[in-house]
């Protein structure tokens, strides 16, 4: 795909037309280390993601409401892994974009909608753990699996929707061709400011700190029934268990929005070099974020890391019980 001429000469992405955009210089040898790099980055997501979907999905012990949305969450992360990360290291690495515009607002599309997605997702996270920290004897008639699953599918129906509606509206801007950029609208800037920014970050963040206090609480509780030798009741095992869920669930909503607050930040200042080129790295730290997300289940979660083990070993995963 990538024309080839004397270092002296200038390349372009499509020699035959007059409106080409240049084609940056690279040799062969960052070509293989950049190809190689986000090559192996894209399959080091697919699969991480793809185990943790298969562990939920196939061991009925690991069906509950939050797992149900560790799923859709890993789903995100499979697809960006699948589908994002290769087209965008293509456009990155080759600096032109050689799939026409259809496929170039198709590909926007899917990776609005798999950002969006992944911070609602985040958001029921902090919903869940909220009703299952704060408000345990309510949490078992509240949040069931099947009111779980139906807000899953309102929840990625609602962003495709939405980032149809957006993009599809938008206007495409072709400085040369062999871009893939499009003129989004003020109006839509500022729906998408408020509703993926500002909304989301401050329920995530407000329901967290919360979340934290009160578990907080109840661990110096029950350490302290611990200590006095007394008994400990079921429901005390099960709040301190939930704590510990909403810790390691806060480490990953935590370090998703260390990666997506300073991004879209960067995106709403003006269009600098700098800052564009600040920006694409933020963009790359996202979906880097999709493959960090399976080693921390695998660091704070036993279910994890044993029904991973089930699975590479094949030793009980094609039982019928």
């Amino acid at each position: 795909m990538a024309y080839k001429t004397e270092d002296h000469e200038t390349q372009y992405c499509f020699p035959d037309i007059n409106s080409s955009c240049i084609k940056i210089k690279r040799s062969t040898h960052e070509y293989n280390i950049m190809y190689v790099f986000f090559s192996l980055l894209s399959v080091w997501t697919v699969f991480l993601n793809l185990l943790v979907i298969i562990s939920i999905s196939h061991f009925k012990k690991l069906h509950t409401p939050t797992n149900m949305l560790i799923l859709s969450l890993a789903v995100t992360d499979l697809l960006v892994g699948l589908i994002v990360m290769p087209l965008e290291a293509i456009r990155f690495i080759e600096t032109c974009w050689y799939f026409g515009e259809t496929i170039c607002r198709l590909f926007l599309i899917i990776m609005g909608l798999l950002i969006t997605t992944s911070l609602s997702n985040l958001v029921l996270i902090a919903v869940d753990r909220y009703v299952a920290v704060c408000q345990p004897l309510l949490y078992p008639q509240k949040i069931t699996m099947t009111r779980t699953i139906i807000i899953i599918c309102v929840c990625w129906l609602c962003s495709s929707v939405y980032t149809s509606s957006a993009l599809t509206t938008s206007q495409s801007r072709y400085n040369c061709y062999g871009e893939c950029t499009f003129i989004v609208t003020f109006v839509w800037k500022f729906i998408d400011m408020f509703l993926f920014f500002l909304f989301p970050c401050t329920v995530i963040i407000s329901l967290y700190l919360r979340i934290f206090y009160v578990a907080h609480h109840q661990v110096k509780v029950i350490n302290s029934l611990m200590r006095s030798g007394k008994h400990l009741t079921e429901g005390s095992v099960r709040r301190k268990s939930e704590s510990k869920a909403a810790l390691t669930l806060g480490i990953i909503v935590t370090v998703y929005l260390f990666c997506w607050i300073p991004y879209y930040s960067l995106s709403l200042t003006p269009n600098t070099s700098m800052t564009f080129i600040i920006a694409y790295f933020m963009l790359w730290m996202l979906f880097i974020n999709s493959g960090l997300n399976p080693l921390i289940y695998a660091i704070f979660y036993p279910w994890f890391r044993t029904s991973v083990k089930h699975i590479l070993n094949l030793s009980k995963i094609f039982k019928p019980a």
